[in-house]
């Protein structure tokens, strides 16, 4: 078992001492994902590529000319395309498909010499807040592996838990990174919507869609926000502001504002242990001198109705790529074109993905458009502008990540509305682009990782991770 480190900068320290290398740091990562194979959070390992490019770190760091990231071994989800590597977003439809191109994220990632280990485990299409849609069979929880990992960055998220790498990146659309984050005990960073580019990653909801690190501290998520973010000429949506140097200029904040949710605190669907871990933080941070009070949200229990019309309906149009003509599963039943549209979508499309892209369809179809689409869309202004409305009161919004510990396996089959009601408290950011961090807020009577969610206005990432260090600190 190789050493966990909490940040990137233990290992340069351990490196420049001549503790250890970038190489055999990865044969550490190597040896650990072998004898934690049970747990399927890889669909592929690098083994080699990763071996030969620790080498050539080695070599750069020892010759000064080593960039930034130079000794950080991640891993990357299942639905981000790296040139000449497999990327099959979990799906049947898109197994042993070879991308032609690297995402922007992933070449700089690369420029800045991280080493990629592998391509982790997700939920088909990033479809799922449990890891339980995924192709490839569920990720297991390092922390209890009768749980599910979160989703649907679930094999990310239990990379980083089990020592497998050191860092991994996931994509959030509802909650994904941040919500196994939580379920994992991690740091999980949705940045702002437009932050990153998402040229290169397989599009679920566009709108919605954005880039996040997985990390054990506040200054490695802040590290590669850093490297990952800024303008990029293949995605128009990213946002033309200026990149701070996030990981060097996390400092102490002075006193805050902070609004907490209280239906996070009197709703019966939140788990008790969750509520009380609530509470402990209001307490440590007013007895720090910060200012935290109780609000109302006007639309709590439009959130999700809302998150869910858009995003699949975003999620039917982005899937009707997936035909069996192009490129990918092509049922071998085919006879011609509509048997080929019909049995390959039917027959490379899971459960969940084919009753969202259903849902989707029927939101936007000529009937229901104005009933559902567009209202779901006005009600996304009204819940951006009342968001907006407390951030400029407040300096961040304080509620849990999920409204209950990492669940067992095999309860999602049951009801997926309880599934899609579990995203109640990561949807806002989502749906209104603000950023939002997720950290590891102790354990459960059970052993299992709780986590707690910041919220701030929009591009304020560097106060956000100000404040969350200091927050991981109390």
């Amino acid at each position: 078992m190789t050493k966990s480190y909490a940040s990137l900068s233990g290992i340069k320290s351990d490196i420049e001492a001549g503790k250890t290398t970038v190489e055999k740091l990865v044969q550490g990562y190597l040896t650990n994902i072998t004898a934690n194979a049970r747990l399927n959070v890889f669909n592929e390992v690098f083994e080699q590529e990763a071996l030969a490019r620790a080498k050539e770190v080695d070599t750069r760091i020892e010759n000064g000319t080593a960039g930034k990231l130079a000794g950080m071994v991640i891993a990357i989800k299942d639905n981000i395309c790296y040139k000449g590597h497999k990327v099959s977003a979990s799906s049947k439809i898109l197994n042993n498909f070879t991308s032609v191109y690297s995402s922007t994220i992933v070449e700089r990632l690369l420029a800045a010499d991280a080493i990629i280990i592998g391509r982790c485990n997700c939920d088909e299409f990033a479809m799922g807040a449990a890891n339980e849609t995924s192709f490839f069979g569920p990720v297991k929880n390092y922390a209890d592996e009768t749980r599910v990992s979160g989703g649907s960055s679930g094999g990310s998220a239990v990379a980083v838990q089990a020592n497998m790498c050191q860092a991994a990146i996931g994509t959030d659309t509802g909650g994904s990174v941040r919500q196994p984050a939580s379920f994992c005990g991690l740091v999980g960073l949705k940045p702002t919507y437009g932050r990153i580019s998402r040229h290169g990653i397989i599009a679920y909801a566009s709108s919605f869609d954005q880039v996040g690190p997985i990390t054990r501290s506040v200054e490695d998520a802040g590290l590669l926000l850093e490297v990952m973010a800024g303008p990029d000429e293949y995605d128009s949506t990213v946002a033309q502001a200026d990149i701070p140097l996030f990981s060097n200029e996390i400092k102490a904040p002075g006193k805050k504002k902070i609004a907490y949710l209280q239906e996070a605190l009197s709703s019966p669907g939140v788990d008790s242990e969750i509520k009380s871990t609530l509470v402990t933080y209001i307490d440590k941070l007013r007895a720090e001198g910060h200012t935290v009070k109780p609000i109302a949200f006007d639309f709590l229990e439009y959130l999700v109705p809302t998150y869910y019309v858009l995003a699949m309906a975003e999620a039917s149009s982005n899937l009707s790529r997936y035909d069996g003509v192009h490129y990918g599963y092509r049922s071998p039943a085919a006879t011609d074109l509509q048997s080929t549209y019909k049995r390959s979508r039917s027959e490379g499309f899971g459960k969940e993905v084919k009753r969202r892209i259903m849902l989707g369809t029927f939101v936007l179809s000529a009937g229901y458009y104005d009933a559902y689409f567009a209202k779901a869309q006005k009600v996304r202004r009204l819940i951006r502008e009342k968001t907006d409305e407390i951030l400029r009161e407040y300096d961040f919004i304080l509620i849990p990540t999920a409204p209950e510990p990492a669940f067992p396996i095999g309860r999602q089959e049951k009801d997926p509305v309880i599934t899609y009601l579990s995203d109640i408290f990561t949807v806002q950011a989502s749906l209104t682009g603000a950023p939002a961090i997720s950290l590891p807020a102790g354990n459960n009577i059970k052993g299992l990782p709780l986590g707690l969610q910041l919220v701030t206005k929009h591009f304020e990432e560097q106060e956000l991770l100000n404040f969350s260090k200091y927050f991981l600190e109390l």
